[in-house]
């Protein structure tokens, strides 16, 4: 490496204060790229001078940092971020996790590990910043469930819309839904005249699959359905139409933190449930939905308000009432979206104020 790039060496235009590069013992704040065996340190200290800028192996990261006074440590948030949190609060430092697309503002010219780490540096020390809740263990455990339920039943679809696929090929077909197509599944076991031989045979495998996917998936309903049981927040979250174990335990298990949200509407804004903007000159420009933040919630919100709007007709609450007028002149899907928006709201409302959703008419929602 050229001596112009040598990582013991202060950064160009970096204030001296007279103190040496190595004296580790001025450090206040960090900004630490993480990575996969090497990891990115940029160190200043309280007057924003240079202290260190090197590459740590993994092997060596904590016992380099353990080395450091109690530093204020930004991260980026990615796979490994609560763990490396986890591990460096341990060591008595004040971890602070920010979105990515927050932090890229502040890198300087080209984009390199260097770089990444004097932004993370820099960004975690702003006042108007964002940052992530670090996760316990078990919330991590807990989350882990409902992904690995969503590649299954993505997985579950693929082997479904496969089996229609084929079978169409041989001239059988069946009607939309996965009721239907699980009908099909059992034609290829019976494997009577209505199939050939030779197609039951190759596609045996599918349905093998299709079964263990859906007792898999049964499994993690089960669990999924007893934690929010256990969940006292879950358990008010399932009193708002729309809401059952699976979306309640999600919601409760992603948001564990209401402060951070300055009121219901940032809140739904957060999942990506607003219009996105494009605004300017004091003319307001609203497109469709953002779907910024997390797309599984959204899903199970806009999910859980086409089971509200399909069945809206026996109830008079006010969250029914209300999409009942909206879609006499809007479009269905349009009304699930607006429907999805108002079930983050109140579901923030019940989880802020610790509260249930009473269907009771002329009453407000949150109550």
């Amino acid at each position: 490496m050229p001596k112009w790039l040598s990582l013991e060496q202060p950064f160009e235009g970096a204030p001296s204060t007279g103190k040496s590069i190595t004296d580790l013992s001025s450090v206040t704040t960090i900004g630490l790229d993480l990575a996969k065996h090497v990891f990115q340190v940029h160190g200043v200290d309280a007057s924003g001078r240079v202290v260190v800028a090197k590459a740590v192996r993994r092997n060596k990261l904590l016992e380099f940092l353990a080395s450091l006074p109690r530093c204020l440590v930004g991260l980026e948030a990615c796979g490994s971020a609560h763990h490396w949190a986890r591990e460096l609060i341990k060591l008595g430092h004040d971890v602070r996790i920010m979105p990515p697309a927050y932090v890229k503002p502040y890198i300087r010219r080209q984009k390199n590990d260097a770089a990444d780490a004097a932004a993370i540096c820099e960004a975690v020390t702003r006042p108007s910043m964002r940052f992530v809740g670090v996760r316990s263990l078990e919330n991590q455990a807990a989350l882990m469930r409902h992904k690995a339920r969503e590649m299954l039943v993505s997985q579950r679809t693929q082997l479904l819309n496969g089996l229609r696929g084929h079978l169409t090929e041989v001239g059988v077909i069946a009607a939309q839904g996965p009721r239907h197509a699980r009908e099909l599944a059992e034609l290829i076991e019976a494997c009577d005249e209505t199939i050939p031989f030779e197609v039951c045979e190759a596609l045996a495998p599918l349905v093998v699959q299709l079964r263990t996917l859906d007792e898999a998936i049964a499994r993690l309903d089960r669990a999924i359905t007893k934690l929010a049981q256990r969940d006292e927040t879950a358990r008010r979250l399932m009193s708002i139409p729309g809401f059952g174990p699976i979306t309640a335990s999600a919601m409760a298990a992603t948001i564990q933190d209401t402060s951070s949200f300055a009121g219901p509407r940032e809140f739904a804004a957060f999942l990506g449930l607003t219009p996105k903007q494009n605004s300017s000159g004091g003319k307001q420009k609203l497109g469709r939905i953002s779907k910024m933040g997390n797309r599984n919630l959204r899903k199970l919100l806009v999910v859980g308000a086409h089971a509200v709007l399909f069945h809206r007709k026996p109830h008079t609450d006010p969250l029914r009432m209300w999409a009942k007028k909206l879609i006499e002149k809007k479009p269905f899907k349009l009304v699930a979206v607006a429907l999805a928006n108002k079930m983050a709201r109140i579901a923030f409302a019940i989880m802020r104020g610790e509260t249930v959703y009473r269907e009771i008419s002329g009453v407000r929602s949150a109550d």
